[in-house]
């Protein structure tokens, strides 16, 4: 299993949480995801690596910016 820490700009409240959150759990492999928008970061654990454009794709489908990835 791999777990990957990423920024996201934008988010302020529980339904943008959720639109990242959906839109993230439907990239292949993804197990959970939890989006944290007073932090501004959204954890991902998935049982293979994830590939960063299809990471970015999704928060940019969602609405939001993708501005980073943590450790």
């Amino acid at each position: 299993m791999t777990t990957a820490v990423f920024t996201v700009s934008g988010m302020t409240c529980g339904h943008c949480e959720k639109s990242v959150s959906e839109e993230l759990g439907a990239l292949p492999g993804v197990l959970q995801v939890s989006a944290d928008a007073k932090a501004g970061t959204v954890t991902v654990e998935s049982d293979q690596p994830l590939d960063d454009a299809a990471v970015r794709a999704a928060v940019d489908e969602a609405g939001y910016e993708l501005t980073g990835r943590g450790v």
